[in-house]
Parts: C-alpha cells; sequence; structure tokens
C-alpha cells in the first residue's frame, strides 16, 4: 500500500510542512514497524493505514506543542512518540527510554537504518536508571496513570521542564489525584486525521516551576 498522499494529507491537516526526506523516513520507519512487528509484537495494530493514523499522524499532532532543547521518551516501545518527534524536528536530541529487550534492539536498528543522528536508546526501566542528564521535556504515550508517569519520570525533567502525557479521553480522575507539588499547566485536544477518537495533550510542571 502506497501511504504517501495519505501521509502528505494528513501532515496538511495538521498544518506541517516537513521536508521531502523527512516524510520518506516516516515512511520507512512505518515498513519497519510492519517488517519487526511480524516477529516482535511491537503494536496491536497491524494494518498500514491504521498505523499511520493511530501511531504517526497521532504523535505529530503534538509536534506543534513542543518546547525545550531535549525529550526524553519514557517507556517508548517501538518508539511512539519519540521516533516520528525526531524525524520531523532534526535538531531535536531525543532520547528514548524501554526496558523490553527486543522493542530495544527494534529502535536500536531503527535508528541505523533511519540514520537518526539526533536519536539515543537506553535499554533500562525508568525507576532503575541512573543519570545526571535532565531533560527540558519529558514524554509518554504509553504510561497509563499520570500519577505513576510522576513518580517514575518525574526526577528526570530539568529545572523550568515538564511532563508531557499523551491520553486518550480527557482524564479528569487522574489529574484529581496528582501528588503534591505538581499540577497541569497546559492541556491541549487534539484533532489527529483518520482518528475518530478523543485525543489530549496534557503538561504537568512542579508547582513552583513557571509556566
Amino acid at each position: 500500500m502506497n501511504l504517501g498522499e495519505p501521509l502528505g494529507q494528513g501532515l496538511a491537516a495538521l498544518g506541517l510542512k516537513l521536508a521531502p526526506a523527512a516524510c520518506e523516513k516516516l515512511l520507512a520507519y512505518l515498513d519497519l514497524l510492519q517488517k519487526w512487528n511480524r516477529v516482535y509484537n511491537l503494536t496491536a495494530v497491524r494494518e498500514p493505514d491504521r498505523m499511520l493514523s493511530q501511531h504517526l499522524l497521532d504523535c505529530l499532532a503534538v509536534v506543534r506543542h513542543l518546547s525545550g532543547a531535549g525529550v526524553l521518551d519514557v517507556g517508548s516501545g517501538a518508539g511512539l512518540p519519540g521516533i516520528p518527534l525526531a524525524i520531523a524536528i532534526t535538531r531535536l536530541p531525543v532520547t528514548l527510554l524501554e526496558s523490553n529487550h527486543k522493542k530495544a534492539a527494534f529502535l536500536r536498528q531503527a535508528i541505523i537504518e533511519l540514520r537518526l543522528d539526533n536519536v539515543t536508546v537506553v535499554g533500562e526501566r525508568a525507576e532503575a536508571w541512573q543519570t545526571a542528564q535532565r531533560f527540558d521535556l519529558v514524554v509518554s504515550r504509553a504510561l497509563a496513570d499520570l500519577a505513576e508517569f510522576i513518580r517514575l519520570a518525574g526526577r528526570f525533567v530539568a529545572p523550568g521542564g515538564a511532563l508531557a502525557a499523551m491520553k486518550g479521553v480527557y482524564p479528569y480522575d487522574e489529574l484529581a489525584q496528582l501528588p503534591p507539588g505538581w499540577r497541569l499547566s497546559h492541556a491541549v485536544s487534539l484533532e489527529v486525521p483518520g482518528l475518530r477518537a478523543q485525543r489530549h495533550w496534557l503538561r504537568l510542571e512542579s508547582a513552583g516551576a513557571a509556566s
């Protein structure tokens, strides 16, 4: 299936203008994801057109809301959202944190084949990773609970930085149970081309951080 045209239409709907080389890498990433998915079960979504909308365009919908000089993708899985973001913004250093060995192997191979010089893979559990590095933005698409996200990844946020969670339905209950010292600083409702589902981008900051 040729996904070049629907990708172009999706990017236009999102208001994104990417270089032809970036579009080629996005399609090559989808090809890799389909190939490895047959053996490694990286995602439950199997159909290429659904991968385009539910994975690729879903991740790219947050590009205009990114900020900071470095991103950590916690529980990256198959590289979502980290790899699409790194392809779309080549100047952005992206670190993919993934504890599953098979998924981390896929991520490393994808980086090599796609020539993503701005991406690093760390094969560790978030709670066990010992690093002095701090990130302006720590994002997750896979972790289900905001309080757990903060517990696992809050320590990786640089001063003045933030956590960002990609969610479906607006999580009123989870937001009501944020740990002390954290607050919702920004929430955006996203429109993802080809995806008939609610999507939200939530930015969480420590209570003393500037908005």
